[in-house]
């Protein structure tokens, strides 16, 4: 099985929270109307607490719905078969790891990403 790794730029600018949670106003973009104000995000930036569950619930959730299942033995690894073929695929934080046991389904996981 080869091992293949994959970095997510993004990874903490597209979880969506369900808490409220409001910031100051960021040095360089303060509101001329309103510099006394906050701001309420729709969406996780990085270094927000909440940003690593987020994004690991948009991300498993879609893997969900692509047909893997999750690994009982840990939360964060994915599988999904193939007829006799296997796919793997382990996430920590930004970065995804994944093997096949058939090249052929990495390349279809990589364009899936």
């Amino acid at each position: 099985m080869k091992l293949y790794q994959m970095k997510v730029k993004s990874t903490f600018l597209n979880g969506l929270i369900l808490e409220e949670v409001y910031i100051v106003q960021t040095p360089g973009f303060e509101s001329e109307t309103f510099p006394q104000h906050v701001f309420k995000l729709n969406k996780t930036l990085y270094g927000l607490k909440q940003a690593p569950r987020a994004w690991y619930e948009k991300l498993s959730s879609f893997l969900l719905k692509n047909g893997f299942e999750r690994e009982k033995v840990g939360i964060t690894l994915f599988r999904k078969n193939y007829d006799s073929q296997l796919l793997l695929v382990q996430v920590y934080m930004d970065d995804i790891i994944f093997g096949a046991t058939h090249k052929m389904l990495c390349e279809i996981f990589s364009k899936l990403m």
